[in-house]
């Protein structure tokens, strides 16, 4: 079958009644650029909610800008790069990449539009009526604007750097998404007439509190440049931001892949300008020396006709206001591990039984941290075996690894060096780890390692036995409480011999293992996946009645698309909740007709895979940490388990069909492109899947024990 399709099998007509498409067609097929785009538009659209609470919308604002900085630095800067070397378009669009850059500057100009109007129209003035004033500086009283002229004298002023362009004195560097206002500073004396750039210093909130008010600090370092340039007219100022390249890749035949990657983070904060954000009504003049400056096309200017760069609004979203907010949720500790101090531990009830733990609703640090921490301070656990892509300073994880190493047990750490824009800190924790004793290892070269594993052995009487821990988010304590993702406990030999054959592979020196129960990138993963597919499309056809559902963050893979569409031209169901990037059209008919999409955003970003595919009787239900798109099947380290529990085979299926049912977050893809948020029924309230289940955050059923215990 698969040299089927690699001969072109995935291009056969699809024929049903009397319509039939090449499955290659590109019009079946939407940008991932685009695709991305539009999922930003339903944070944006959050923001423009009236229903959500006040301050969560100036979050939502906030996220939304904080993601479209990551655009361009990424994706954006990608594009680019593979139009400057002439690489031609490899996803199934086949959407030329002059089209996608001008389809990108077209759409974000629509939102920041959008954005600009949710602010300044909606979002602040429903602040000033709870008290809550974000204040332009030229409408404070004049006693409040001496006060802030003499906070700026002591707080601010210290750490401005002016910098001016003239003879000995070129262009400043500009460094990514910092604030600045570019000055046409004047000598009076001589008419003499300077470039000069003002940087925002990062260490300053981005509002200052004037009363009962905040202004913007740009606006406070602007009211006194009469400080910073004495004797000098200001006859020019622009308020700008830019956006840097900062996608790297490293070589495969680097030696030192630690001392690769540091030398990459340093070329990173050089990276070439992508985008120029300019407040609208720009003097031209001033922004044509800054364009010349930074060697930037009009093509990369965006201007904003509101408050610029709103990442800062995150500010205003965590003030003192919880009436303002969402309810404060607190995970509960899941039922199984509910025992006290004196309880017998993780392990026995492991063996009793697979656990299944669902963040946000489970608390991380009763169940994933605990499972780490149990076994750094067990005398019987042997060695921990511990996958880290991205953690933060307040993590569990590391000092129980380190305290493991110290009390000398085999302690091996993967830490991921290329976990974009968590390098620097991965760095930190791999030195730290390192000199703790932990056995620190880099991966494979090439690969990204985005499996997330943890592994312990532990002396049970005369024999050794693994536990192990899959889950589907990064073992971070800060995400675990906004991220959801599930995790599975297990010590079914069959899948913690793959999870061991796993860490052997890519901590020594050996071929790709024969995985019994999981399914592994790059080796299998896609072609397993399409294999499942494919096993309940036959099936149906024979009158098994098939049903696909899948739960994930992105899909853009396109042989797995195309099996997806053979299944739907078959009659199978297919239901997919996709949180960000779909890559082709649903509802075609002939083609996509049942297949639907369905997006939930929400309080908590929806970051869990599952993948259900049922034939009859016959239900296979798996869960693991893969997307489906080329990154993560061909140029990452990815494991997604079967699970047999079938507790927690009903867990996770139930999650599927929460999330599907959701009509109060839920946006519906449409055969003409479009995100269309759904609405109950006529006399029916909204149904929240997330608000739903933490109401049912409760004791799991007890597990069957198993014989083999």
């Amino acid at each position: 079958m698969d040299a089927l399709r690699e001969k072109g099998f995935d291009r056969r007509m699809a024929t049903v009644g009397t319509v039939s498409r090449d499955l290659s067609d590109p019009a079946l097929y939407v940008n991932r650029e685009f695709s991305w785009l539009d999922f930003n538009a339903r944070v944006l659209a959050l923001a423009g909610d009236p229903a959500q609470p006040l301050l969560e919308r100036c979050r939502f604002l906030s996220i939304f800008s904080s993601n479209l900085d990551e655009f361009f630095m990424v994706r954006v800067a990608s594009v680019m790069d593979a139009l400057d070397a002439g690489r031609a378009s490899s996803t199934p669009d086949q959407l030329p990449r002059e089209e996608v850059l001008a389809g990108i500057r077209e759409r974000v100009l629509e939102l920041i539009a959008l954005q600009a109007s949710i602010w300044r129209d909606d979002v602040r003035p429903a602040l000033a009526a709870e008290g809550i004033v974000v204040a332009n500086i030229d409408d404070l009283p004049e006693a409040a604007r001496d006060d802030l002229g003499s906070r700026f004298e002591r707080e601010i002023q210290p750490v401005i750097i002016p910098l001016a362009v003239g003879p000995g004195l070129p262009f400043p560097y500009i460094s990514s998404l910092s604030l600045n206002l570019g000055l046409t500073v004047r000598d009076p004396d001589t008419g003499e007439s300077r470039f000069a750039r003002v940087k925002v210093p990062r260490m300053l909130p981005r509002f200052v509190r004037a009363g009962d008010m905040l202004v913007p600090v740009e606006q406070v370092i602007a009211e006194n440049l009469g400080e910073v340039f004495p004797g000098m007219e200001i006859t020019r100022r622009v308020l700008f931001r830019v956006t840097r390249d900062a996608d790297f890749s490293i070589s495969d035949e680097a030696d030192d892949l630690l001392n690769a990657v540091e030398r990459e983070l340093r070329r990173r904060r050089f990276g070439g300008p992508v985008r120029l954000e300019v407040e609208a009504r720009s003097s031209s003049t001033l922004l044509e020396e800054i364009k010349e400056g930074l060697g930037v096309t009009d093509a990369e200017v965006y201007p904003i006709s509101s408050l610029l760069d709103q990442t800062a609004l995150s500010q205003v979203a965590s003030l003192d206001r919880p009436d303002l907010t969402f309810a404060s949720w607190e995970p509960r500790v899941p039922a199984r591990l509910t025992g006290g101090a004196d309880e017998a531990g993780m392990f026995p009830e492991i063996r009793r039984g697979d656990i299944l733990v669902h963040h946000p609703y489970d608390s991380f640090e009763a169940s994933v941290a605990r499972f780490v921490q149990e076994a750094a301070d067990d005398p019987d656990v042997v060695t921990i075996e511990q996958t880290l892509y991205r953690t933060s300073g307040d993590t569990p994880i590391i000092p129980a690894l380190i305290r493991a190493a110290e009390r000398g047990k085999g302690t091996v750490c993967l830490v991921e060096l290329k976990a974009r824009f968590d390098e620097e800190q991965n760095i930190r924790w791999a030195k730290a780890l390192e000199r703790a004793g932990v056995h620190v290892v880099y991966g494979l070269p090439g690969l990204k390692t985005h499996a997330k594993l943890c592994l312990v052995v532990r002396r049970e009487g005369n024999r050794l036995r693994r536990y192990a821990h899959i889950g589907t988010g990064n073992y971070h304590p800060t995400t675990a409480r906004h991220y959801t993702d599930v995790g599975l406990f297990t010590c079914r030999e069959d899948v913690v011999d793959d999870v061991a054959d796993l860490f052997n592979y890519l901590t020594g020196f050996a071929r790709p293992p024969r995985y019994r129960q999981s399914l592994v990138a790059p080796e299998h993963l896609r072609d397993a996946l399409v294999e499942e597919i494919d096993r309940v499309t036959a099936r149906h056809e024979q009158g098994h009645a098939g049903h696909i559902r899948m739960k994930l963050n992105s899909m853009i893979d396109g042989r797995i698309i195309r099996a997806l569409f053979r299944a739907s031209c078959a009659g199978v169901p297919v239901e997919i909740c996709v949180r960000g990037i779909c890559g082709f059209v649903p509802g075609v008919p002939g083609v996509s007709e049942n297949i639907s999409v369905t997006s939930v955003v929400g309080q908590f970003l929806e970051h869990s895979r599952i993948f259900v595919f049922s034939s009859g009787d016959d239900r296979r239900v798996f869960t693991g940490s893969a997307d489906l798109m080329a990154r993560n099947l061909d140029d990452r380290v990815e494991l997604v388990v079967r699970v047999d529990d079938e507790a927690v085979a009903d867990e996770l299926v139930s999650i599927v069909e929460v999330m599907l049912a959701d009509t109060a977050g839920a946006w519906r893809l449409q055969p003409d492109r479009s995100w269309q948020r759904l609405a109950p029924a006529p006399g029916e309230a909204p149904f929240s899947s997330q608000q739903a289940l933490m109401d049912r955050a409760a004791p799991r059923p007890e597990a069957t024990p198993r014989s083999d215990r």
